[in-house]
């Protein structure tokens, strides 16, 4: 089997990561794996937010805030907690759609292939070896937190891409048959 193979049949997520966050150069090379996403007719229907360093307190105040407008009895200490969420990890890549008009391709393949784009980011995170989990939850569709990191009306948010060194041994796989999944017509 060759290298990349190995490398997706054993990618799991990490949710316990640390620093140093990646450098230029893996950060590169996982911003154009984004690239290579099935796009029918080449639309780019997708942008990242890269969210990193005192963003993340940034966005975290953010974060805060919604909660506390959804449950005005929220504890200070659960706002903390949610503030603390964005703290997980060095970097935080925000998922994007940003769907474009055309007549051959619709709205949900547009979705779909955003969705590709930050797949492709959480495997070329995991072929350099670098600790990644995919995350979205009620923040992802919060109108607060999508007004305060500026989507436009037509956009989404498809997920947060935590990046980072993971932090401890990572989860063993346990083998799983592909027959559930896969029957012939």
């Amino acid at each position: 089997m060759n290298d990349l193979l190995e490398k997706l049949h054993n990618r799991v997520s990490a949710p316990r990561l640390t620093g140093p966050e990646p450098d230029a150069s893996q950060l590169d090379a996982i911003y154009r794996a984004a690239l290579r996403a099935a796009d029918h007719a080449l639309l780019r229907p997708w942008r990242f937010l890269v969210i990193k360093g005192d963003a993340r307190y940034r966005l975290g105040d953010l974060w805060a805030k919604a909660c506390h407008l959804d449950n005005c009895e929220i504890s200070p200490e659960e706002l903390q907690a949610q503030r603390n969420k964005l703290l997980r990890a060095p970097i935080i890549i925000v998922g994007i759609v940003s769907p474009k008009e055309h007549p051959k391709v619709p709205v949900t393949e547009q979705h779909l292939s955003a969705g590709a784009a930050l797949q492709n980011m959480l495997n070329a995170a995991h072929a350099l070896d670098l600790g990644a989990i995919w995350r979205t939850g009620p923040m992802a569709e919060h109108p607060l937190v999508l007004e305060g990191l500026g989507l436009q009306p037509h956009e989404a948010i498809i997920g947060f891409l935590y990046l980072g060194q993971v932090d401890g041994p990572r989860r063993p796989l346990r083998p799983e048959p592909t027959t559930p999944y896969f029957q012939e017509w």
